[in-house]
């Protein structure tokens, strides 16, 4: 392949992010300033990670702690892996701290000294996601729709707030889903649903 043509290519793919990111960051509405900022934040969902933990310990005595622990296994992997490896090794600055593009950024949380790719939000909220869709993947499938909305929603909300680009939360999001389905599956090699 020719090198200038690959340059090329990621280029358009840096200029498509930019442009995707100021599409979604650049939205005006007040209800959506007031409530997404608190949306992602990690302590907004301590009450449906208590209700996860109770519901895995009480529906399923012989393995419930079982599966909270691979659940947390599962989080730490997943946000090891997107913030101490990839952002450490990638380092891409945030959208808020890119000179190229921050002046037209609108910021509604603090901006992060921390490097943009890959969203840990995207990351951990879509690996937790799918550990629990492809643990519970015979019962009611519209449970499954509901994970992945609800990770995807946050990723979403970190380009809403200024502080990662599309693919962030994209490739975040790839990582999570491959982090939790392994997750799952190496539960499943050892354990049941009991």
């Amino acid at each position: 392949m020719d090198l200038i043509w690959i340059v090329q290519v990621m280029a358009g793919i840096v200029e498509w992010d930019q442009w995707m990111f100021l599409s979604i960051n650049g939205w005006e509405n007040a209800f959506l300033d007031q409530i997404v900022p608190l949306y992602r934040h990690k302590l907004f969902w301590i009450p449906f990670y208590v209700f996860i933990v109770s519901f895995l310990v009480k529906n399923f005595p012989k393995n419930g702690l079982w599966m909270v622990l691979f659940a947390v296994i599962t989080i730490g992997i997943s946000d090891t892996a997107s913030s101490q490896w990839i952002k450490k090794s990638v380092q891409r600055l945030r959208p808020c701290n890119d000179n190229t593009i921050s002046k037209q950024v609108e910021l509604r949380v603090r901006c992060g000294g921390g490097y943009s790719f890959t969203s840990s939000h995207a990351t951990n909220h879509t690996a937790l996601a799918f550990y629990l869709i492809i643990l519970f993947q015979g019962m009611r499938k519209w449970w499954g729709w509901l994970l992945i909305l609800w990770a995807l929603s946050v990723g979403w909300s970190q380009i809403y707030v200024g502080v990662h680009y599309p693919l962030d939360v994209l490739a975040g999001s790839v990582l999570g889903a491959v982090i939790g389905t392994m997750l799952a599956w190496l539960y499943q090699t050892r354990f049941t649903l009991d």
